[in-house]
């Protein structure tokens, strides 16, 4: 059987129009503000709540520890309920995470929190398998436009987060993102009636049936997602604070994060033109991990231009978060595989990205500063640069025999 035979998967009444389509980036478009949204608020919410530095981290990176736990369930989840249904319960679940963690006490901070990281989780995992299997002879550009819609829901939510507290407070802000997760999930539900036939293709000896958990390929692929996640999040919870700390207002900080995210979108954009090529995507990996680097270093020594450190930084994450997911689908063999990997990288990735919002926390309180943190996520940026490489390497095709 010809590669090209084996990965051929066979898609019973699928029905595209425009609007099936849309469908799959406006789920992508709230997967990101229930996250971001919280760190411009972490001023209002430790003074009003009496957390310190470190436990804010913590709260911060709660729901990466969930999608650590989480992400890995996914694929028996998904291969029990199906994929369309199991992104309809995830979007509800959200709905119910942001307002039991906007409405209740200290308690339910914590537990809607956790609600949300598992909601998110299930969409981190299912979304880029869909979009391997709907799209699967255009998976970078697919990725670059569904993260593109993440990157826009992620910035439009840092900007607004302080204005919008200014007339409801920081837990009306966070309640606002309820209402576009729940339009979208009505806006799902006659997609997830609708149970779609997919033939995997067989086991052959160009297709083996190999635990991801056991494929070197993907300990690359879950390592790079891992370290491009913990300077992400390191940078969407705690750079309002780093720059409050230094005198700058706390709109003034919102806008600086929401510049960050906003270049990811072009950046993200742009990267697919480095992974044309099926089997090396080195270019990709690599332009995608320096501008990181960069912007943080620029951040230590030159902090009077940390808006521009900012954009800098925020080309290196928007093009390394679609290069990692990219590489997930250009990975996986099937869409079951896909999903697997999806969920091993995720898994694994986000349990190392956690360290990064709870270790920064702590270390900036134990330290009075923010220059120890800061040297983490250079030192991180630096491993990704390293990892980049192997990373970037298509898999080794089989020996002939």
């Amino acid at each position: 059987m010809s590669a090209s035979t084996t990965q051929t998967m066979v898609r019973a009444g699928a029905k595209w129009t425009p609007a099936v389509v849309v469908l799959v980036f406006l789920v992508a478009l709230n997967l990101r503000p229930p996250l971001t949204s919280v760190g411009p608020l972490l001023p209002q919410i430790g003074a009003e709540e009496g957390l310190s530095g470190g436990v804010l981290g913590l709260l911060g990176a709660l729901p990466l520890l969930t999608f650590a736990v989480i992400s890995i369930l996914v694929h028996r989840f998904s291969r029990a309920l199906g994929p369309e249904r199991a992104v309809l319960f995830a979007l509800l679940l959200l709905v119910a995470g942001i307002l039991i963690r906007s409405y209740t006490d200290t308690v339910g901070l914590w537990i809607g929190t956790l609600v949300i990281g598992a909601a998110i989780a299930i969409g981190n995992v299912l979304v880029p398998a869909i979009v391997k299997r709907d799209y699967s002879s255009k998976v970078s550009r697919a990725t670059s436009i569904y993260s593109a819609c993440m990157a826009i829901g992620a910035s439009v939510a840092s900007a607004i987060a302080v204005p919008l507290s200014g007339a409801a407070g920081w837990r009306g802000s966070l309640a606002f993102w309820a209402i576009p997760a729940l339009i979208v999930a009505l806006l799902w539900i006659p997609r997830a009636r609708t149970r779609e036939q997919v033939v995997e293709p067989p086991v052959s000896d160009d297709f083996p049936a190999t635990s991801v958990w056991k494929q070197p390929t993907a300990w690359l692929v879950t390592a790079f997602m891992g370290l491009q996640s913990s300077t992400f999040y390191f940078m969407v919870t705690w750079l309002p604070t780093i720059e409050i700390s230094t005198g700058i207002s706390a709109e003034q900080a919102g806008v600086h994060l929401f510049l960050y995210q906003i270049v990811g979108i072009a950046a993200g954009l742009a990267i697919p033109r480095l992974m044309r090529r099926p089997d090396n995507q080195i270019a990709a990996t690599v332009t995608a991990s320096v501008p990181m680097l960069i912007g943080v270093l620029g951040m230590m020594f030159v902090p009077a231009f940390n808006a521009v450190w900012a954009v800098v930084a925020g080309m290196g994450t928007g093009a390394s978060l679609v290069v990692a997911l990219s590489l997930i689908g250009l990975r996986g063999r099937s869409q079951h595989e896909t999903t697997q990997l999806s969920g091993m990288a995720q898994s694994v990735g986000y349990l190392l990205a956690s360290a990064g919002p709870i270790g920064a926390g702590y270390l900036a309180e134990g330290t009075g500063g923010w220059t120890v943190p800061l040297l983490l996520i250079a030192l991180l940026a630096t491993v990704q640069l390293v990892v980049a490489v192997p990373a970037g390497r298509g898999r080794a095709k089989p020996t002939a025999v």
